[in-house]
C-alpha cells in the first residue's frame, strides 16, 4: 500500500491515521517535530484501497500493510479526528505490536451519547443515516469543489470554525495545506471517503477497544466537530491507563498543531 512518510526515515517508526476528509498530506504537521525527535512518521493512502473492501477485511489489509512496512517492528500509532476510528479497529488487529495510541480530536460512536447535537457535522451525518444516496451526491459535490475550487470548499468548512481554529484558518500555510488535503482526499474519486465515513456510522466491531498499547487522548474544550465528550467516552472504554489531555480553548485542528510537537517529544522519551 502506498503511504507518504515524515520526518527522520530512519526513527523509531509510528503510524498517523489521517482524518475524514484528509489524506496523508495531513501527516506533514508532525515533519519537523519528528524529524527533531527522531521518528519516522507514516501515513497510509487508506482510501486508495479498493472500494470492494470493507468491514474487518479493511482494517486486516491496514494493518497487514503496516506490518510488512515496519517487517513486523513495533509501532505506536497516531490517529486524528475519524482517523481514531480506523486507528482503533487496526490496532486491536496487531496485538502486542502497537506501543501506544495518541488519539487527537477523537471521534466516539455517535451512538455512544448525546453527540450530533453538538456536531458542526450534524446535517452530513444526519444525511449519511437517513438518505445514503443523497449523502453521495453531497460528496460528489465536494470531490467537484475540491477539483475546481478547493478554496471554496475551504471556506465552506471552516465556516463554523470554534476557539483557536478562527485563528488557524487565517493562516495562508494552513489554507494550502488543508486545500492540498482536499484534493488529494477526492483524486481516486469518494469511495474511500464514503466508505469510512459509513463505516464510522455502523457499529463498531466488538473488538474494536482490545488493544492493551497505551492510549493518551488530546481534544480541545472548544471543538465543535468532534465534541471534548467524545475523549471522555472513549477514555472510559480503552483498557489500562487511558489518559485525557484536556486542550483549553483549542479546537479541532488547531488542537492537532498543538499536539504534535508534544506527541512527538513523548514518543521519543518513551
Amino acid at each position: 500500500m502506498v503511504f507518504s512518510e515524515y520526518g527522520n526515515p530512519a526513527g523509531k517508526p509510528v503510524v498517523y491515521f489521517h482524518g475524514v476528509p484528509g489524506s496523508p498530506s495531513e501527516a506533514s504537521v508532525f515533519d519537523a517535530p519528528a524529524r527533531e525527535q527522531g521518528l519516522r512518521i507514516l501515513c497510509f493512502d487508506r482510501f486508495a484501497i479498493d472500494h470492494a473492501i470493507t468491514g474487518a477485511d479493511y482494517y486486516r489489509q491496514i494493518a497487514q500493510a503496516i506490518s510488512e512496512t515496519v517487517q513486523g517492528a513495533q509501532v505506536d500509532f497516531i490517529g486524528f479526528s475519524l482517523g481514531t476510528h480506523a486507528a482503533l479497529e487496526v490496532a486491536a488487529l496487531m496485538p502486542g505490536q502497537v506501543r501506544s495510541l495518541h488519539l487527537v480530536s477523537a471521534a466516539a460512536p455517535l451512538d455512544g451519547g448525546d453527540f450530533l447535537d453538538q456536531m458542526a457535522g450534524k446535517a452530513v451525518f444526519s444525511l449519511a443515516q437517513r438518505s445514503p444516496g443523497l449523502f453521495l451526491w453531497l460528496v460528489r459535490w465536494q470531490a467537484l469543489l475540491a477539483k475546481r475550487a478547493p478554496q471554496l470548499l475551504f471556506r465552506m468548512l471552516f465556516a463554523s470554525a470554534q476557539g483557536q481554529d478562527r485563528e488557524l484558518v487565517k493562516s495562508p500555510e494552513f489554507k494550502a495545506l488543508i486545500c492540498q488535503v482536499l484534493q488529494q482526499c477526492f483524486a481516486q474519486g469518494t469511495t474511500g471517503y464514503t466508505r469510512d465515513i459509513q463505516q464510522y456510522l455502523e457499529p463498531w466491531s466488538a473488538g474494536v477497544f482490545a488493544s492493551e498499547a497505551n492510549a493518551c487522548l488530546w481534544h480541545g474544550t472548544a471543538d465543535n466537530w468532534s465534541p471534548f465528550a467524545m475523549s471522555t467516552y472513549l477514555a472510559e472504554r480503552l483498557p489500562g491507563n487511558a489518559h485525557v489531555e484536556r486542550m483549553e480553548v483549542l479546537s479541532h485542528y488547531s488542537c492537532l498543531y498543538a499536539a504534535a510537537p508534544m506527541i512527538c517529544e513523548r514518543l521519543a522519551s518513551g
